[in-house]
């Protein structure tokens, strides 16, 4: 490998794609074309990364099987960082198990970890720590190790682990300051301020208070009976009941716990599950069809009694009621969370982190467009959505700094 494209490889690295350049620009072979293409991602122009990175592909042939599979863990890690949740996984898990044959750990690891970021970004957080659980990162580049890190820390704190999110974070912040890259260590240090943000809203008996995730996960622990209205779940004494499915039932269950002690009367439980202005006949027989059937579903955790004026909730162990809400009843919430990472999405790749339908999200969308909330970039298939950026704060790409063909 010529010196070239080594002094290329280790400005990149570095996080710094513009040395790089002033090395290979004007070079068309194979791995002048890979490093150029990590570059392009570096400096934001993923278009032109790809188109880089495929011509490299190719160039590099059949024989180069190792500088390929390269190739293709720089592209996965492109489509992720473009928010392109639906980029196919078996070949960036083709690619691995070659770079292991072949024994390129670091590439390897890399690999793995971009799977477990994949899993993390669509919600599959019991895939994520399958990857985890029997995954060594110490191969893998200083600042790879920091991110996989902050992926380690994004499943605790999915999970509501907060001292291990806190651990995860701390390791982060050591690698990043390691790596030398400014970049890294300002995403790290952004990341760990989310612990310190507010998260939820706990609203019990007529009251709001917000909540840091410290918070959350002690209330979650004590022997309150909680209906998490950010999960859709009714927990209490470590068992979760999930409705996340039946919005009716969920609707009814958050209204009987934010009135708790208190009952709701049949016409505020009919505005609130099924929004009857004008309640009739078939209204009422439907609600003490659902009250039963959410009677039945939390039953070994709480009953509802039928009152004078409607319903009440009634706790059989729990000594306390409270309702955890997102921290803003602001429409469209779930997406804008999303969209807060910087990042560009398309309306598929929500669709898919959402688990809802890509039409609901194209609403939301244009909902939240039409109130300058978020922009959108290119048209069509490349159409991309994302919340207005803040000057000043460019976003990185972090890609493999081995160096394809060696």
């Amino acid at each position: 490998m010529d010196s070239l494209i080594t002094a290329a490889a280790r400005a990149l690295a570095t996080g710094n794609p513009l040395s790089a350049l002033n090395f290979i620009a004007l070079r068309d072979d194979a791995p002048a074309l890979a490093l150029r293409g990590i570059a392009m991602a570096q400096l934001g122009d993923l278009s032109r990364a790809k188109i880089l990175l495929r011509r490299a592909a190719r160039a590099f042939g059949s024989r180069e099987a190792v500088a390929r599979a390269r190739c293709v863990v720089a592209e996965a890690e492109i489509a992720l960082v473009s928010r392109d949740l639906g980029w196919p996984a078996k070949p960036l898990d083709s690619a691995r198990i070659v770079l292991e044959r072949h024994g390129d750990r670091a590439n390897a690891a890399h690999a793995h970890y971009l799977a477990i970021r994949r899993l993390l970004l669509i919600g599959r957080l019991e895939q994520a720590e399958r990857l985890i659980k029997d995954f060594d990162p110490a191969p893998l580049p200083t600042a790879s190790r920091a991110a996989y890190e902050l992926a380690v820390a994004g499943i605790a704190i999915r999970r509501l682990r907060i001292k291990s999110a806190r651990a995860a974070l701390a390791r982060a912040q050591r690698v990043a300051r390691e790596s030398g890259i400014p970049s890294l260590a300002a995403e790290v240090e952004n990341t760990a301020r989310v612990l310190d943000m507010p998260a939820a809203r706990l609203i019990a008996q007529g009251n709001a208070r917000l909540l840091r995730l410290d918070d959350i996960e002690t209330i979650l622990a004590s022997k309150v009976l909680v209906v998490d209205a950010c999960r859709h779940i009714v927990c209490h004494g470590g068992k979760a009941i999930s409705l996340e499915t039946r919005p009716v039932l969920f609707a009814l269950a958050r209204a009987l716990a934010e009135a708790w002690p208190g009952d709701v009367s049949r016409a505020a439980l009919l505005a609130r599950a099924f929004r009857a202005k004008h309640a009739d006949e078939s209204h009422r027989a439907r609600l003490r069809v659902e009250i039963g059937r959410l009677r039945k579903t939390l039953w070994g955790i709480a009953g509802i009694n039928a009152t004078t004026a409607g319903f009440a909730l009634v706790p059989r162990r729990a000594r306390a009621v409270a309702v955890l809400a997102p921290p803003t009843d602001e429409a469209h919430a779930t997406v804008l969370a999303l969209l807060a990472d910087g990042e560009t999405w398309s309306s598929s790749a929500l669709a898919l982190a959402l688990g809802a339908s890509q039409r609901t999200v194209q609403r939301a969308l244009d909902d939240l467009m039409a109130d300058g909330r978020v922009q959108a970039i290119g048209r069509g298939r490349t159409r991309r959505w994302m919340t207005p950026p803040v000057p000043g704060f460019p976003t990185n790409l972090l890609l493999p700094a081995a160096l394809p063909g060696g």
